[in-house]
């Protein structure tokens, strides 16, 4: 397996396409070392004037939690977590349910599925969800709670993070959830694992934003809230941080698995594509995936053109027609 990895990593580094991007990384890095004076000024304002904000905000939700630090690293992530979840969950379900606003139908990624999605279908998904949340989410916030202590990471409303180490703590984030992810979900994809765990979520091979944690107890853990959460406590991260991270790698997570590639959103075609095929896309940035050669239909597919941020209001349908 290591020999393998080794000539797929050297194929990989070779190929013309890779090549043209560390041309491309190159004059990025390139440019940023001529500007990085300026840069680093520009950012550092931008941060130094949200850092009162983003204190003041803090400092309000720690309040608001009773100023306890179980409370605030428990019920306030939790809080957090479900309202942020439940936000996107219900606007995408209204879609799905009602089919209005009817215009939002052309950026569906499969337009013939889910329309309409059937109830007891429907009703299942959400009740394994609230499980996964209030029974599953809620233990393993505790547990995480007391790892975090243990560790020493700080609650407190006046040590936020400067702006370099949050920038380091970020890309580390999402490192480990990219190898945690990758490996952990392609383990659940092997046929022992899947018929007993990780067939649940691909019951849905056109997902919705809710599925996105419709899954087994065992797989929600190990999949989605160890690798989530393993590089805030690997870092040693402020609780702050570690709010952000989980509302927004969440909330990602549920646009990749929505059904709907909207302007100015992240893009839901690779692991929508993972849903359709099985055996494609595991990881989350992609990186992985490239390396093991688990994206090689993926990247030979229509959905590999339109995987990309959409910035004009004409649907991908239109911009990458289906071929004749």
């Amino acid at each position: 397996m290591v020999l393998d990895m080794t000539i797929r990593t050297v194929r990989f580094l070779f190929e013309k396409d890779f090549r043209g991007t560390v041309k491309k990384v190159v004059v990025v890095v390139a440019l940023l070392i001529a500007f990085r004076h300026t840069l680093a000024w520009q950012l550092g304002d931008i941060w130094r004037a949200s850092a009162n904000l983003s204190e003041t905000l803090y400092t309000k939700y720690y309040v608001l939690f009773g100023s306890d630090v179980f409370n605030v690293g428990v019920w306030g992530m939790f809080a957090a977590t479900t309202l942020a979840f439940w936000a996107v969950a219900l606007v995408f379900l209204i879609v799905d349910v009602t089919g209005r606003p009817t215009f939002i139908k052309k950026y569906k990624v499969q337009p013939e599925e889910n329309d309409p999605i059937p109830t007891d279908k429907l009703l299942k998904c959400l009740a394994v969800v609230l499980y996964n949340q209030f029974v599953i989410g809620l233990s393993f916030l505790y547990v995480l709670h007391h790892l975090f202590r243990r560790r020493g990471c700080s609650f407190d409303p006046g040590d936020l993070p400067t702006f370099k180490r949050f920038l380091l703590e970020a890309l580390v984030f999402l490192i480990i959830e990219e190898i945690g992810f990758y490996y952990g979900h392609r383990l659940l994809h092997h046929p022992t694992l899947y018929k007993h765990f990780h067939k649940i979520h691909h019951e849905w091979t056109a997902p919705i934003a809710a599925v996105t944690i419709y899954c087994h107890p065992l797989e929600h853990v190990l999949a989605n809230l160890i690798p989530a959460m393993m590089g805030p406590l690997v870092m040693g991260s402020h609780f702050a941080v570690m709010l952000l991270w989980g509302v927004s790698a969440q909330t990602t997570a549920m646009i990749h698995h929505c059904g709907y590639h909207l302007p100015l959103m992240s893009s839901p075609e690779a692991h929508d594509f993972h849903h359709l095929k099985f055996n494609q896309n595991f990881g989350v940035l992609g990186i992985l995936d490239r390396l093991h050669g688990t994206d090689t239909l993926f990247r030979n597919s229509k959905q590999q053109y339109r995987h990309f941020l959409l910035l004009s209001l004409t649907p991908l349908t239109t911009l990458v027609p289906d071929n004749p």
